[in-house]
């Protein structure tokens, strides 16, 4: 089941993709049926849920640490991005004047259902709502000056997910790519991942509660690289579908 969230004549509301079709529902957490179904092209997508917060986890891909040469990490790396940093499906990621460097990280996002504190990995399933097309935008230069990455992940736009959110696949093994300009960049599956996304709703939930509408940004595949104001950078994940987003520069 595909769920996501759109814009029509100025209201905000939640749908299930039904075909040709959106079937308008109360919410995310609440699928009844509220309205007459719309054509997706009637419609503006916008980001698939509000999260109060943007986990995200770097260094888990085994083939990206090796492209880095650097080792896997024993517990999973986390960090934060701000709400004010989500951008819908087909909007414009704005380089920041600060950075001289922005870059595309394609990502397997892990959209939570429920409350979650101190979970196991065997329940953690029962947690989650679904699964969407992430991009981790980066200031890498920035993330090199600051030693941390607190303002090099979190320039609003920089974190573009959807189109929607995916209620059925099994996240053990997809497909994640990028493609820049039409040209694939990364790709790689979640088999490589070193933490599972059940470890890491197990592993984050022990560190802070999630709450319904959270996103986890599960890593990124090797051959992150740079994107300049025109380019069209794409997020690719088997199973969910296609995250189309644009580059502007700052005016």
């Amino acid at each position: 089941m595909k769920l996501l969230r759109f814009l029509k004549s100025g209201e905000v509301f939640y749908g299930i993709l039904d075909g040709e079709f959106i079937q308008p529902v109360a919410d995310l957490f609440d699928l009844t049926a509220t309205g007459r179904k719309v054509r997706p092209g009637k419609v503006k997508l916008l980001a698939p849920c509000e999260p109060s917060k943007i986990i995200c986890v770097g260094l888990n891909y085994k083939d990206h640490a090796a492209e880095m040469s650097m080792p896997l990490p024993e517990e999973p790396i986390i960090f934060l991005k701000p709400p004010s940093s989500v951008l819908e499906p087909g909007g414009v990621i704005v380089y920041p004047k600060m950075s001289r460097r922005v870059e595309h990280e394609a990502e397997l996002g892990i959209v939570m259902g429920r409350q979650a504190r101190a979970v196991s990995p065997e329940d953690a399933k029962k947690y989650i709502l679904g699964y969407t097309c992430f991009n981790d935008v980066t200031a890498r230069d920035l993330q090199k000056k600051d030693g941390q990455w607190t303002r090099a992940k979190s320039f609003d736009t920089f974190a573009p997910f959807g189109p929607w959110i995916e209620t059925e696949i099994d996240p053990a093994d997809v497909t994640v790519e990028a493609y820049l300009n039409g040209r694939r960049k990364q790709s790689s599956s979640t088999a490589n991942m070193k933490f599972s996304a059940y470890a890491l709703v197990s592993f984050i939930s022990k560190v802070m509660t999630l709450e319904p509408g959270d996103v986890i940004a599960t890593g990124t595949p090797p051959g992150i690289g740079p994107m300049k104001a025109g380019d069209r950078i794409e997020v690719r994940v088997s199973g969910i579908g296609s995250l189309e987003n644009t580059i502007g520069a700052e005016v």
